[in-house]
Parts: structure tokens; C-alpha cells; sequence
């Protein structure tokens, strides 16, 4: 694991959920690197540099996207955020969410407050749905969407493939209004 993932300890303090900052950048991108070389909730094949999700941060500005830092003891441990679903105007009131924890940090409810902070937004803002397009072999967070009521609205079996196996996406809908 990447040596900006691992915190000095394993703090047991309250966790603050709060609106990324431009310093938040470094641990975002090590986080999503992290994502990418080690896990199956983002099909990619290579990392990407900072330049990438600097202008993803940006962008998500610009579109009025939230990004969501989760903290414990001041020491991150997460983020989340949501966009667009499909690019085509027929889906503009529907968005996808992700959210991407520290492995130490994982199991302890930080998952549920950053869906609970990006659900709250997408309502406030008017979207219509909420949708979560997941690994089909990502168990946790297939239970955290569905503690929050999304529910399963079909299977594709091996339309991916990463570190040399066919993957399987499940969808998941959230009705926000």
C-alpha cells in the first residue's frame, strides 16, 4: 500500500465529513491510485498523475459536483463525490456515486457518512436518481448501497476485465425523490 495511505495510527476519534480542498489533492490521488492498482472498483489499467485529478476536482467545481473529505483525528481517511451518470442531456437528473476509504479505515461507518453526506446533496440539488454501478464481487459496498435503500436493477456478466479476469457490474438505483 501506498505510504500516504497508512496513518500513523490507528486514531479512534470524530470523524468530519467536509468539502474537499485543493491540499486534499495529494491523498485523493494516492487513494485513487491505490484504487486502481490494488482493487476492481475502478477498471483502469494504469495510474494517473496529478495533472488528471486536479482537472477532475475542477471539473466537479465547475459542475457544482460535491467532493466529500472524511477525517478522523485530522488524518484522512476518504472521500466520496458524484457526477454525471451518462454524458447525453436524456440523463441529466441522474448521477452516480463513488466512494473510495484508506483500507485502515474501512469497517468503521466512515463509508455510511460520506453516502449519507452525497445522498443528502443530490436531493438538495434536485437530482432524481441516484445510481451505483459496482463490481459484482464488491460485497461491502454492495451492502453499503443497499442499507441505504438502492436497490439492484440488474447484472452484466464480464462486460470488464481486470488483472487478467472477465468482471461482472451490478447496478444499484437510489429514487432521491
Amino acid at each position: 500500500m501506498n505510504d500516504a495511505l497508512s496513518p500513523p495510527a490507528r486514531p479512534t476519534g470524530t470523524v468530519s465529513i467536509r468539502e474537499a480542498r485543493p491540499d486534499d489533492l495529494d491523498a485523493i490521488l494516492a487513494l485513487y491510485n491505490d484504487a486502481i492498482s490494488t482493487g476492481t472498483a475502478l477498471w483502469l489499467d494504469a495510474t494517473v498523475d496529478r495533472a488528471n485529478r486536479a482537472s477532475w476536482l475542477e471539473a466537479q467545481r465547475a459542475m457544482n459536483f460535491p467532493v466529500f473529505v472524511a477525517e478522523v483525528d485530522a488524518t484522512f481517511a476518504g472521500y466520496a463525490s458524484y457526477g454525471l451518470w451518462r454524458g447525453y442531456s436524456g440523463y441529466r437528473h441522474t448521477v452516480d456515486d463513488s466512494i473510495y476509504l484508506v483500507p485502515a479505515f474501512h469497517g468503521r461507518g466512515i463509508g455510511s457518512l460520506l453516502m449519507k453526506a452525497l445522498i443528502d446533496h443530490a436531493r438538495a440539488a434536485g437530482f432524481h436518481v441516484m445510481i451505483a454501478d459496482i463490481e459484482s464481487g464488491n460485497v461491502a459496498s454492495l451492502r453499503l448501497h443497499a442499507r441505504f435503500g438502492f436497490e439492484v436493477t440488474g447484472v452484466i456478466p464480464e462486460v470488464g476485465t481486470k488483472f487478467g479476469r472477465w468482471l461482472d457490474l451490478t447496478t444499484m438505483r437510489l429514487a432521491l425523490e
